[in-house]
This record gives C-alpha cells, structure tokens and sequence, in this order.
C-alpha cells in the first residue's frame, strides 16, 4: 500500500476506532457486558466493511479510473445496505444487545465518513501528474524558421 493510502486510512480509522472505544465504554456502563460486546462487535463491522471499501476504491482508482466517479456511488451505497442488513439480521438477538450493535454501527459508519471526507480535504494531491511528463530534451514546436 503506497503511503498515501496508508496515511489516509490511518487518518479514517483511528477516529472510528476511539468513538467504538467510547461506544464500547459507554454501552458496557448503560447496559452492561451484553451492551459493551454490541458496541464493540459493530464498531468492528463498521470498521471492517469501510476498510474493504476504502481499498476497493484506491485499487479503482489505479487500475480503472474512469470508473472511479460510478464505483464510489456504488460502493456507498452497496456499503449502507450492508450495514443495514446486518443490522436488520441482529435485531433480535440474545448474543448481545442489538440497540448498543445498531448506535455503534450507525456512529462509527457516520465517523469514518466524516474523517474520510475530512482527510481528502486536507490531502495535497496533485492537478497534475508531474511524473508523467517525459524528462529530457523539449520537443520543439512551430515552424523550423
């Protein structure tokens, strides 16, 4: 992974990570162990499923870019109904508790949106590509005269 796309997940999951941490506290102090588990096992979800996206979309973008635009769209949206299916699945279990999974999915997912909007904000990215340009001498251009 270039370190463009290491830094801008780093600078996506940390932030997710420390509001699951907090979701996970908060949970566990609300509705004890079962509340704690089903904050941590979505904020791992959330975590993991844009994970996959994130790479998804840098590996669009380097082998099919002119389908980067469609692919993000579709990804979102493929994403969120994936987390919303998942969360549909645990409404009734007994494993953990299912309000604590949902706010910890929901708060995570919305998280990570944020700091992936926010780091590609801040990001320095070329308008151009100056490794493209072709180094040596310049090609000349208008009449010989």
């Amino acid at each position: 992974m270039p370190s463009n796309d290491v830094r801008n997940l780093l600078q996506t999951a940390v932030p997710s990570a420390a509001v699951g941490v907090l979701a996970v506290a908060v949970s566990g102090v609300v509705a004890g162990g079962k509340g704690a588990l089903g904050a941590a096992v979505g904020a791992a979800l959330a975590i993991l499923f844009m994970g996959i996206g994130l790479y998804v979309l840098q590996w669009t973008a380097k082998t099919l870019p002119h389908l980067f635009q469609a692919m993000g769209l579709m990804l979102y949206v493929a994403q969120l109904l994936l987390l919303l299916i998942f969360v549909g699945l645990f409404k009734g279990t007994s494993l953990f508790n299912p309000k604590s999974f949902a706010a910890a999915l929901v708060i995570a997912t919305v998280v990570w949106m944020a700091a992936q909007a926010r780091a590609h904000m801040k990001a320095k990215l070329f308008y151009v590509d100056p490794d493209s340009e072709k180094s040596g001498t310049p090609e000349k251009t208008g009449s010989p005269s």
